[in-house]
This record gives structure tokens, sequence and C-alpha cells, in this order.
């Protein structure tokens, strides 16, 4: 896998499509599990999941952090490994929220978190992370 962060409007998407020139994307359908990406994987073809942010904004509600990040581990993990036998390359696209001002919101600073860990999980996951930002794509991993 792969996972490509930056900010919003940092050329992210950009640079996955110079890469990847025929591969599906897939957007997380938020109040759907993680998992339901398996359904866009095809033998031999990328795959490219965007979406993480909203996708996370819309399990806010739910107040058992622990269980949904190990849901969501779970589920990455098993994509990956479901991806790697159809050598279908998996690429993540996520925004990179970290680097401003915390909010005074708690659901928005409770957002930043769900995200980073997120970003965390994908990280430890993935074979390469690159790191974008102003079209400038830089290799962390």
């Amino acid at each position: 896998m792969q996972l490509f962060i930056g900010g919003a409007c940092a050329g992210k998407r950009d640079a996955v499509a110079e890469r990847f020139l025929k591969a599906n994307w897939w957007r997380l359908n938020t109040g759907k599990p993680f998992s339901d990406s398996q359904r866009a994987l095809v033998a031999d073809t990328p795959l490219v999941i965007t979406g993480v942010l909203e996708w996370l904004g819309a399990a806010l509600e739910r107040d058992d952090t622990d269980a949904l990040r190990q849901q969501w581990q779970s589920d990455m993990a098993a994509l990956c490994q479901h991806a790697e036998e159809l050598n279908a390359p998996l690429i993540i696209i996520a925004t990179e929220v970290g680097r401003g001002i915390v909010p005074m919101q708690p659901e928005q600073r409770r957002l930043r978190d769900l995200n980073g860990w997120f970003v965390q999980d994908a990280t430890t996951q993935a074979e390469h992370v690159w790191y974008v930002r102003h079209g400038l794509v830089m290799g962390v991993k």
C-alpha cells in the first residue's frame, strides 16, 4: 500500500493520477465500513481510496474510539492482503489537518485526533508514504 498525505489542495490527487494512470478511484462512503472498499478491487488494477476525512467525520457520533480504530486497522490489513493477492496496488489519499490552529469545537478536535490515528495506522501498513506540499512529492517512508 502507498499513502499520499498533504494539506487541502496540495496536489495529492494530481500526484497519484500521474503515477497510476489506469487506477480505479473509490471514495469512502460515510456511514459505511472501510471494508466496503474491497468491492472496488480489480486484479492487476491500482485502487485509489479517497474521502478519508469525510468518512471519519461521519464517525464523530461514536464514543467507542478504541473499537472504531481496531475495526479500521483490521479492515485495512484485510484490504492490503486482498489487494496483494490480486496484484492490485492500493493507494490511500489522506488530508493532513494537524498543522494549524487547534479548533475550539470539541468535535473538530476529535476529528483531527481520529484523522491522526488513521494516518498513523495507514503509515504502519504502507510500504511507501509520500508527503505532498505545493505539488512537490517527498518520500517519507
